[in-house]
């Protein structure tokens, strides 16, 4: 049961019939290519609405403004809106920053900031990946020496979601007792943000930290506690682009398919040639596989399994969404013919963004190395 008496199984279709609506009312595409390469990269006033509809607060408890639900019910709404490309950034802040923030043992600090967060009045970004390709949460080399009982913090990080019009940013940092999470405000003495192009016309924030000082009370949390908030975090965000890549790549083969309904050749529809046929039959059930995947790992993620299976099945889901997303939208611009290569169609749109959440947190073959390992205990 959920909140309220109702079955789990009526409150999710209540909240995908929320999002459905949301989509075809809140938002469009034209939207979405208007803001492509701004440094605004989203609209605050849509990102309020989210907020008012309680999307922000899905993850976070009851006690701090939020909803209290799980994983599978941030699923519904990520998928739904990435069905339309919808820019904010839903999955970094409400996702991975809400968590790191959530597994922090600061309660004072969630008890001022996850409400804001909540009602869309602050946006926090979670900065903790330094390198390319460096996935590990533990492979920090930002400095946090210790000041007045806080700390002074030196480094960068990069590909931070949600930094355009973020708020503040959660830090990791190695000190002198381990790794430490911190929360920077933007307009922190020391901080300089600039931000790197996406493919699909958002960006990643880079963050320049130069003697920038933290109060011990901006203390997130610290030691183990803090690198067991950032890999959470990691893995609640794997699971929940999963879904995106899957919207992605629903969306995706519905215009492929309405476009081999309508386009006609040699006097029929070119649905009616059997090559074509197979061809769609392929990816549908690529997106078939997916959406049982993704069903079934959100379902054991959200039955609180030990960190180990945790890691497991969000790199099980990350990797199975990522191929049926890349394939489906790679096959999407193929069957579309000539149009589908042309930046004022659409299709182009939807590769673009699956292109961007497959290499987000790792690609597909990064995680099915990571899940051989984690499941089998041999590297792959």
């Amino acid at each position: 049961m959920k909140p309220g008496g109702q079955p789990a199984s009526e409150h999710r279709a209540l909240l995908a019939e929320s999002v459905a609506d949301f989509a075809t009312r809140g938002t469009d595409l034209a939207r979405v290519r208007r803001l492509r390469g701004t440094s605004g990269e989203h609209d605050r006033a849509v990102w309020k609405q989210m907020a008012d509809l309680g999307w922000l607060g899905i993850l976070v408890p009851e006690r701090y403004g939020g909803l209290g639900l799980g994983l599978a019910e941030m699923a519904i709404v990520a998928r739904g809106l990435a069905r339309v490309l919808t820019p904010e950034p839903l999955t970094g802040t409400a996702v991975m920053a809400a968590s790191a923030l959530l597994e922090g043992d600061n309660e004072p600090l969630k008890r001022e900031s996850l409400p804001r967060l909540v009602a869309g009045e602050c946006q926090p970004a979670l900065a903790w990946q330094e390198q390319a390709g460096v996935l590990d949460p533990a492979a920090v080399e930002t400095r946090a020496a210790p000041r007045e009982g806080g700390f002074q913090l030196n480094g960068a990080k990069r590909f931070i979601s949600g930094a355009a019009q973020a708020d503040a940013f959660i830090v990791s940092a190695r000190s002198t007792g381990g790794m430490v999470l911190l929360w920077v405000p933007r307009e922190t003495a020391g901080v300089e943000l600039g931000l790197e192009p996406l493919a699909d016309g958002r960006s990643f924030g880079v963050l320049k930290l130069k003697d920038a000082l933290v109060p011990p009370a901006r203390v997130v949390a610290a030691g183990a506690a803090a690198a067991d908030a950032v890999a959470r975090a990691f893995d609640h965000t794997c699971a929940i682009a999963g879904a995106e890549l899957l919207g992605v790549a629903e969306r995706s083969l519905e215009m492929t398919l309405d476009y081999l309904k309508t386009r006609v050749q040699f006097g029929k529809p070119i649905g009616a040639f059997q090559a074509l046929q197979h061809r769609a039959v392929d990816l549908y059930i690529q997106k078939e596989i997916a959406a049982a995947v993704l069903e079934e790992g959100l379902a054991a993620l959200d039955g609180a399994p030990d960190a180990r299976t945790r890691a497991a099945m969000a790199s099980r889901l990350k990797a199975r969404c990522s191929e049926a997303a890349s394939r489906i939208t790679r096959q999407a611009i193929q069957l579309h013919g000539a149009i589908g290569f042309t930046d004022e169609y659409d299709a182009g749109l939807y590769l673009k963004r699956a292109l961007t959440l497959e290499a987000w947190l790792g690609h597909a073959t990064w995680h099915r190395r990571r899940y051989a390992r984690l499941a089998t205990g041999v590297a792959a």
